[in-house]
């Protein structure tokens, strides 16, 4: 049952709409991951559902409530900003009771919200230490360890690992997916990297150009891409143009010599501009000349263990990129051949 709904919601700025209709249901203790690249809406979805900016229609209900007309005080919801937003000149205790003050506790209430708040993002016995004595990846448990205190109904994640630099962002990120998942709270969070979104969203929604692309698991977006833009923004993927044919039950895009039967298709006809999207690991190399494969030469190589990518300019005029045993190397001429493995492409009307 969703516990976090938002309704149809829009907003627009200086009559330029950023994000249009939104609709999505969170279950309770999920965390849902919003994707998309600067400028798709993400943020201001955040920032609505907060209470920081009002929609210009739509509504948003947590557990049956509608908090659409509420401030952010009253929704009872916790955040983590970008940038964490800690007081430097405090302790880390300090920092955690920031915005419990005001709630009339005792000072004994107190005491137990920031040690369990602590214990809860595993940083118990930190009350005392000055947040510039700790690490950035700790700092950024604090700032969750205070958005956790007031015990919000949602927690509202920004960006949270932008600021740190790779090799803390992928330690604090394991750290974090823990945390969240020990609390068990229904959880928002923004984000431009795939890799975070998968990595922490039990789902992720995808927006582009303030519309909702797709929303589903990981393994959804990546192997079942619902359009054009997810299969290019989610993982690596090379377009084929070409033309749509019926092939029995199923479908396919001819391109040349080289097709790919049995796909699964809706809304084109026959006859109809297609682009047939396919993963690099999806693709292989066959001996030039062979039957059913697009000629090329390989004009890039990266190394990545067991396999390598390799960028291919087709003959054909396109560009496409193929993972492989490295057994070729820049400059060879190749044959591309649809491979044995990997997900099924995906067809897709041309403009």
């Amino acid at each position: 049952m969703a516990f976090l709904i938002l309704d149809r919601l829009h907003k627009s700025f200086g009559g330029n709409p950023v994000l249009r209709d939104l609709s999505l249901e969170i279950g309770k203790g999920e965390v849902l991951a919003l994707l998309g690249p600067s400028g798709s809406g993400k943020t201001t979805a955040l920032r609505l559902i907060a209470g920081f900016e009002e929609p210009d229609s739509g509504r948003i209900r947590v557990d049956g409530e509608d908090v659409t007309g509420l401030p952010p005080s009253r929704r009872r919801f916790g955040m983590v900003f970008q940038h964490y937003a800690l007081f430097p000149h405090l302790t880390v205790g300090e920092n955690v009771a920031f915005g419990l003050e005001t709630r009339g506790m005792t000072r004994e209430e107190m005491r137990r919200r920031i040690s369990e708040a602590l214990a809860q993002v595993d940083l118990p016995g930190f009350e005392d230490r000055r947040v510039g004595e700790i690490s950035g990846g700790q700092q950024q448990r604090v700032a969750l360890a205070r958005a956790l205190a007031p015990e919000p109904r949602v927690l509202l994640l920004d960006e949270p690992l932008s600021n740190l630099d790779p090799t803390l962002r992928e330690r604090t990120r394991r750290e974090l997916r823990r945390a969240i998942r020990k609390v068990g709270i229904t959880t928002v969070l923004v984000t431009h990297e795939q890799e975070e979104a998968f990595h922490l969203g039990d789902r992720v929604a995808v927006l582009h150009g303030g519309i909702l692309q797709q929303v589903g698991s990981p393994e959804d977006l990546y192997e079942r891409p619902a359009t054009r833009f997810v299969a290019g923004f989610v993982g690596r993927a090379s377009g084929f143009p070409g033309v749509f044919e019926r092939d029995g039950g199923g479908a396919r895009v001819r391109l040349g010599n080289l097709s790919w039967p049995g796909l699964p298709v809706e809304d084109l006809e026959p006859g109809d501009p297609a682009e047939l999207v396919a993963r690099p690991e999806s693709l292989a190399f066959v001996p030039p000349g062979s039957s059913g494969s697009l000629p090329g030469k390989v004009t890039e190589r990266r190394y990545a263990g067991p396999v390598s990518y390799f960028v291919v300019a087709l003959d054909s005029g396109s560009e496409i990129e193929v993972m492989a045993p490295s057994g070729v190397t820049e400059g060879d001429q190749v044959a591309v051949a649809p491979g044995t493995s990997g997900p099924a492409p995906r067809i897709f009307r041309r403009a």
